[in-house]
């Protein structure tokens, strides 16, 4: 891995035209979605079946598996009607966990002072966007707020960058994706986004993840 020096010097900000960043991860803790769907998601589905935590777990593990890496994975109108739950008024009870992560806003203020086109591109789904930036106002940092629902594929997904060039013009050459999840990072890198930036604590709990590869950051306090 390059040390933040060297990578500084990777970027060519007079180059850079649009900058595309990811939400949970990336801007925001992970700990808080790692939380609520290995966690506290299975102790109120325990609670509500009278079975332990740990089958409950394991219940729930076997459905997220059948659907990583598709929309439903990301839709909590989906797991709200699997599960027969209120995904959105769950997480509202454990939402003193989300946070930014280190110097986030000062980046972002950064790219705005230099007149960059700043996208906040999400597979969240629209209700949980909306859930965590009435929580952690960032909305007048971005010139769009796009989720992978309106683009009607995940961003780990080959297709995903083409659709998205159709709804919102850029400059693959001219533009940075900052992302935590390594499928989605080479699915822009394989589109040919000419900046793909690893996040490698995307979970301030937990150790830092390998980049395999990519130019890689622990905060954004690297790429100021």
């Amino acid at each position: 891995m390059k040390s933040a020096n060297d990578q500084v010097q990777l970027i060519d900000w007079q180059q850079i035209d649009d900058v595309f960043l990811d939400m949970d991860g990336t801007l925001l803790d992970l700990h808080f979605d790692n939380h609520f769907w290995l966690e506290y998601l299975p102790e109120h589905y325990a609670s509500l079946h009278g079975i332990s935590f740990d089958a409950a777990k394991q219940q729930l593990l076997e459905m997220y598996a059948v659907h990583v890496g598709t929309l439903k994975w990301y839709c909590i109108d989906h797991w709200s009607e699997e599960l027969g739950v209120d995904i959105l008024s769950l997480k509202e009870e454990v939402e003193h966990l989300i946070q930014l992560h280190p110097h986030v806003d000062e980046f972002l203020h950064m790219l705005q002072s230099m007149g960059k086109r700043i996208t906040l591109l999400t597979n969240a789904h629209p209700k949980t966007l909306a859930f965590k930036l009435q929580r952690i106002p960032l909305a007048h940092r971005f010139d769009h707020l796009i989720t992978s629902h309106e683009v009607g594929l995940p961003k780990e997904d080959p297709g995903f960058w083409g659709k998205l060039q159709q709804r919102h013009h850029f400059d693959a050459q001219k533009s940075l994706f900052v992302d935590d999840s390594l499928p989605v990072l080479h699915s822009a890198e394989n589109y040919g986004i000419h900046r793909v930036v690893a996040i490698t604590a995307p979970d301030s709990t937990q150790q830092h993840k390998e980049a395999e590869g990519f130019m890689a950051i622990r905060d954004f306090s690297e790429l100021m």
